[in-house]
């Protein structure tokens, strides 16, 4: 299925800390446009050790894209609540560091006398006094593991709904260029009779007064040749028969599998170059409209086709 380089996917799971306490661990995957594959890892330390088997699942899975995988915990309120009858469960005191501490601040209001004591949230919050549980590192590795391949997967499902989207609106204006091509292509024989006889016309008045010397037939005959040539020079049906070849080619890429970003922005290079020649052969303003018409499709198609992957 093609799919969209943009998407997003969430997953949760809960990691035991050890003496009743859970915590939640939530983790994130979100991808945008990116001409490779390229991840990213914000895990908290805990979470460092799934990082390689994050990375395997994502190349695995993607081929294009930034994608980014994201993880944070917090302990679960209502364990918390649970545990409170157990003091050690939420946290242990380092009683040296308490000590410690204490002696410091001693120390400092005797250099400070009018120094506030330190408050409980104070003590509290100083590093290294509440030791918290963290729980065993293989634990954290298997759930952050688990969450991770569930938001790929939720990634991955979205990125797919959007391809989807994508390729109806990229068929979509395919089917306008086809109309643009079937409304003009049989008029362009008509357009370059017209500004044949057009160019005979004004040639023949221009040259008439030069070529005084000779024969009216030498004269028209070297005028039949030079519009003949020219003629052939702004004939576009070389240009229509590529355009309608390139648009084949368009809709058996969306109607393929896989990866198809970087054939498709191929063709929409190949498509505008067939385009602007379209502009520069015209001979006509209703040619000329139609080429600029196809030229903003095709600018629409390749702002689209930046998003698949």
């Amino acid at each position: 299925m093609i799919s969209s380089m943009t998407g997003y996917g969430s997953a949760s799971r809960q990691v035991s800390l050890g003496a009743g306490v859970v915590a939640d661990l939530q983790v994130e995957c979100r991808a945008v446009n990116s001409r490779f594959l390229d991840l990213g890892f914000r895990l908290p330390d805990e979470c460092r050790g799934a990082e390689p088997a994050l990375r395997e699942m994502a190349t695995h899975s993607l081929s294009r894209g930034k994608v980014e995988f994201r993880a944070a915990w917090r302990v679960n309120s209502g364990a918390a609540g649970a545990a409170k009858s157990n003091p050690h469960a939420l946290g242990a005191l380092q009683q040296d560091r308490l000590d410690a501490l204490y002696t410091l601040q001693e120390k400092a209001q005797e250099a400070f006398p009018k120094a506030q004591e330190l408050s409980i949230a104070e003590v509290l919050r100083w590093p290294g006094i509440v030791s918290e549980p963290r729980g065993e590192e293989e634990g954290w590795i298997a759930a952050t593991v688990e969450a991770g391949r569930a938001a790929l997967d939720a990634l991955i499902e979205s990125r797919n709904s959007e391809g989807k989207a994508l390729v109806g609106v990229l068929t979509n204006i395919t089917n306008k260029m086809r109309e643009i091509v079937k409304v003009i292509e049989p008029k362009v024989p008509e357009y370059v009779s017209q500004y044949q006889e057009k160019l005979t016309e004004r040639l023949s008045e221009a040259l008439a007064a030069q070529e005084q010397a000779k024969s009216g037939t030498e004269l028209m005959e070297r005028i039949r040749q030079e519009v003949v040539l020219y003629a052939v020079r702004i004939d576009i049906a070389e240009e229509f028969a590529r355009l309608k070849t390139h648009l084949q080619a368009v809709d058996t890429a969306l109607a393929g599998k896989g990866p198809v970003g970087k054939r498709l922005d191929f063709l929409m290079q190949e498509l505008n170059r067939e385009a602007n020649t379209l502009s520069s052969k015209s001979v006509s303003e209703e040619c000329t409209q139609a080429a600029l018409e196809l030229k903003l499709l095709i600018e629409q198609m390749r702002e689209q086709v930046q998003n698949l992957e």
